[in-house]
């Protein structure tokens, strides 16, 4: 019998990783039995490598289908925990964005994930939909409203009114839209590439239809398709970068008051295979 002053395990519902939710689980079990061991959970879990476990949450491994049934069962983790265990299993492993966005939104759906992490929730959705960074520009507009009717209608294209109160009350959340708010937003680190990759696919995609949306007064595409040796594609990434720092100074360093939000975009992309030098001298 547990003694009333015995840690609890750890809660699954406040992770993001599942190794890191492993290790805890670890230490947590080694911590009220010193006797339990990898090989102990190897055992459990119906495997043959005692260091199997170790090499997962070490990121050397990582988790097979059959292997996630066998872990749940040694984990004897509740049917709610199971669902959201095998979310951060494709959260961290998943093929493709759309599996690991598909992941995220059951997870992040999770009543116990909301508690434990609502503002990390929050973070992701406001990097991923262009529609967050679009309405935080559109604050800085001197007829602004925070009203999700004006913010559905003012935007380009327009978002319903659902949309418009969710980022109105998660930007409000994070501290964006208060007067002189730095605007620093910290997405968690597990999905920060998967939240970046949300945000350029929706940007390249409203690039596409300003094509349709825009006439030639209000869009600006520029595009070039050159050869260029391989090395060369550092320095084009500095110059990108370098570029986007100056187009930045010269909207922020503007002292006239705000009147439209602009997405600038600059893009470098392969369009072909590179040369192979295999066989060269």
């Amino acid at each position: 019998m547990r003694s009333p002053d015995t840690e609890p395990a750890p809660d699954i519902f406040g992770y993001l990783n599942y190794r890191e939710y492993l290790r805890s689980w670890f230490t947590w079990k080694k911590s009220i039995n010193p006797r339990f061991s990898y090989r102990l959970f190897a055992r459990l879990s119906g495997q043959r490598s005692p260091s199997l476990l170790l090499h997962i949450i070490e990121g050397k491994r990582n988790l097979t289908p059959p292997l996630v049934d066998s872990y749940k069962k040694a984990l004897k983790l509740s049917p709610d925990e199971r669902v959201f265990f095998d979310a951060l299993v494709t959260l961290d492993q998943g093929g493709t964005p759309q599996a690991r966005n598909r992941a995220w939104e059951r997870i992040s759906a999770t009543q116990r994930f909301r508690q434990a992490r609502r503002l990390e929730g929050a973070s992701f959705r406001c990097v991923s939909h262009w529609y967050y960074t679009a309405t935080l520009e559109l604050a800085r507009r001197a007829d602004f409203r925070a009203d999700p009717v004006w913010v559905a209608g003012a935007l380009r294209p327009p978002i319903s009114v659902e949309q418009a109160a969710q980022a109105l009350e998660e930007l409000s959340a994070l501290g964006l839209l208060e007067q002189g708010a730095e605007v620093s937003v910290t997405t968690p680190h597990e999905v920060a590439g998967l939240a970046a990759h949300n945000y350029h696919d929706g940007m390249l995609e409203l690039a596409r239809s300003s094509l349709t949306r825009f006439g030639p007064t209000e869009r600006h595409l520029v595009g070039l398709t050159v050869g260029i040796p391989a090395a060369l594609v550092p320095a084009l990434k500095r110059e990108l970068a370098s570029m986007a720092e100056r187009l930045l100074d010269m909207c922020d360093g503007n002292n006239d008051s705000v009147e439209v939000v602009y997405q600038l975009g600059l893009q470098a992309f392969p369009l072909s295979q590179a040369m192979s030098h295999e066989g060269e001298e």
